[in-house]
């Protein structure tokens, strides 16, 4: 069975690009077009997709107003932003993951500029079509990060053991993550006694929005990563986009790195660069947490810190919006605990309680 998409943009030439991207693949039938929300509301109905493609920018009704309106008539319609690559693309685009867009990509218009290939950002809307839309079983994980054999066929968990003091709190993720982070970090206290990194799959501009946005809610300090950031009680770092972020200890503390190293899973940052940095500079007293994306990133640096004797928990399928990144290490029987993404972060407090 096809996956059926509506593909909405107000540009005649951007619609006919991103419908020709996804004829390529055979697995995928551009049911409808639209120019704007109003058009976009009414052909839902009429084609029925399994998803939706949806520009921000339009007239009449823009993405944000039609995006309220399928959230009310079809709350489980998969509907990805195509984003473009700017400070104001980035802030609409937060604006719409946070009020349930399921992902975004980047507008094929804004990687022609960027001199990205165009195969590029095919290959990632395919993928992101297919993971959200796993009943039509044509979704395969995403070439470069399989590790066949280090997984399970059910969910697993570690055997409990002795709680270690915890130190540091490692988290990943991707697509759901404005979402599933927009719900973690603000409920952690004013004096949460553990620093907090992040890598979120987001390209420049999108990683700094995002810090601001969660700043504005959250009790702890949320930025941007930066070279040399100290990791103190109660920071919160997000790896910026276009960058690995590391850990590393020194004669002045525990400090950020960056860099540019090649992508990993063809992300950069990539969660698994910087998990292997906490097990190299924490050991057995740091906690990762893996939570909803697609693909396996965080797989391999789970491992490590698992050897590590590091502590994983896992957001659940139900509260994910694509269980893939959880699933492989929940599979590989790599977490203490599988938890719905609403009671995370009393888990954490627990578990630092626990350690004391």
């Amino acid at each position: 069975m096809k996956i059926r998409v509506l593909v909405v943009d107000d540009s005649v030439v951007i619609r006919r690009l991103v419908s020709d991207l996804l004829s390529s693949d055979s697995s995928v039938e551009v049911v409808g077009v639209a120019a704007n929300g109003r058009i976009a509301v009414e052909k839902i109905s009429q084609v029925n997709p399994d998803v939706v493609t949806l520009d921000i920018d339009m007239p009449e009704m823009d993405g944000l107003q039609t995006l309220a309106v399928v959230r009310k008539r079809h709350p489980r319609l998969p509907v990805i932003i195509l984003s473009a690559l700017t400070e104001r693309g980035a802030a609409m685009t937060l604006e719409a993951l946070t009020s349930g867009a399921s992902d975004y990509v980047t507008k094929p218009a804004a990687v022609a500029r960027s001199n990205t290939p165009l195969a590029e950002i095919r290959d990632e809307l395919l993928s992101k079509i297919k993971a959200l839309c796993p009943r039509h079983g044509v979704h395969q994980p995403s070439p470069g990060c399989l590790l066949a054999a280090d997984h399970q066929q059910t969910p697993a968990q570690k055997a409990m053991r002795a709680p270690r003091r915890l130190e540091i709190v490692a988290i990943g993720v991707s697509t759901g993550g404005p979402n599933a982070l927009n719900e973690l970090i603000p409920a952690l206290p004013a004096d949460f006694p553990l620093p907090v990194v992040i890598a979120q799959h987001m390209p420049p501009f999108f990683t700094r929005v995002l810090a601001e946005r969660l700043a504005s809610r959250a009790a702890v300090d949320v930025r941007e990563g930066i070279e040399g950031g100290e990791l103190r009680p109660g920071s919160v770092w997000i790896a910026p986009g276009d960058y690995h972020m590391e850990v590393a200890g020194g004669t002045d503390g525990f400090r950020l790195r960056l860099n540019q190293d090649p992508p990993e899973n063809s992300c950069r940052p990539a969660v698994d660069v910087l998990f292997r940095s906490v097990a190299r500079t924490y050991g057995n007293n740091a906690l990762g947490i893996v939570l909803t994306g697609m693909g396996q990133d965080g797989l391999r640096g789970c491992k490590e810190m698992a050897q590590s004797g590091a502590q994983i928990l896992v957001q659940d399928e139900a509260s994910s919006v694509v269980w893939g990144m959880p699933g492989f290490v929940a599979r590989a029987g790599l977490a203490d605990k599988i938890v719905p993404l609403g009671q995370l972060a009393g888990e954490v407090l627990h578990r630092i309680r626990l350690d004391k």
